[in-house]
């Protein structure tokens, strides 16, 4: 099935700016637990194809132009390698995450302790649980907020009051989308891609009216997590199953940048998951 536009669109010239991510070596990964529907510790893992897929997502970020700093791995925290869950970095201030589950609980002090070794100023411990990028998605002056399945509505409030935005409040409903990066995709400033049914009816009622242009993912794109995606406004860097949807954004402008994550999807992650943008 291809993915459709909300709305018929001619082509708009997009612009790349220049980004700055921090990314894990997947040295550690493994999938020894179950926390998302996509993680089955029976099904075996090739670390060295993580690795290799890890290393060519990166390649193409600097291909692109943009810089991407290190978060050291560390041993016994298989899920480092989704940098994004670690933090929310808006005008400067980073906001740390709490993770729900006691498995990835100590991820959160690694990327803290990153922030503050690296000269950030503004390092916010948060009081509830949120998972960084994965529930906090900034768009233009806004900042999308999931909610459902990891970060605590109470979370939502606590981000507007550190990161200085308006906060959507978005609730998931679908728990192969247990994050909000899963649904959606944000393109530029104004623009997001989405899957509709991973959300609860008033939610959707929420981004239709905000976002009355959004490309809309087929059913199909979003199960190969093509929506976990990473844009510099001009290039969507997004998993090669995803085809409809490269299809799709390209029709808006966009520049698909298609890339292998099969083996990093094992753990409920993609080029977004693994992808942390720091904003300045």
């Amino acid at each position: 099935m291809t993915s459709v536009l909300s709305h018929p669109n001619t082509i708009t010239e997009r612009t790349a700016g220049r980004r700055h991510y921090v990314m894990c070596r997947p040295e550690q990964f493994a999938v020894t637990y179950a926390i998302n529907p996509w993680m089955d510790p029976a099904v075996p893992v090739d670390r060295d194809l993580a690795i290799r897929q890890w290393e060519a997502l990166r390649a193409v970020y600097l291909r692109l132009g943009h810089r991407v700093d290190l978060l050291d791995p560390v041993p016994g925290l298989p899920d480092m390698v989704y940098t994004a869950n670690g933090a929310t970095v808006v005008g400067g201030v980073v906001l740390g995450a709490r993770f729900r589950h006691a498995e990835r609980a100590a991820e959160a002090a690694a990327h803290l302790a990153w922030f503050r070794v690296n000269g950030f100023a503004h390092v916010v411990e948060p009081e509830f649980v949120n998972e960084g990028e994965g529930d906090l998605l900034a768009v233009g002056e806004l900042v999308l907020a999931g909610t459902g399945f990891r970060t605590e509505p109470r979370a939502h409030a606590e981000a507007g009051r550190v990161l200085g935005r308006e906060i959507v409040p978005l609730e998931l409903v679908d728990p192969r989308y247990y994050h909000l990066d899963t649904a959606v995709a944000v393109l530029d400033a104004t623009t997001i891609a989405w899957l509709p049914e991973a959300f609860s009816a008033a939610s959707q009622a929420v981004l239709r009216e905000r976002f009355p242009d959004a490309v809309t993912a087929s059913p199909q794109d979003a199960a190969f997590l093509g929506l976990n995606a990473v844009s510099d406004g001009r290039h969507v860097v997004l998993p090669a199953a995803a085809r409809d949807l490269a299809a799709a954004v390209a029709e808006r402008g966009f520049t698909p940048v298609p890339v292998e994550v099969s083996e990093l999807l094992k753990g409920g992650g993609g080029p977004k998951c693994c992808t942390l943008e720091v904003r300045a």
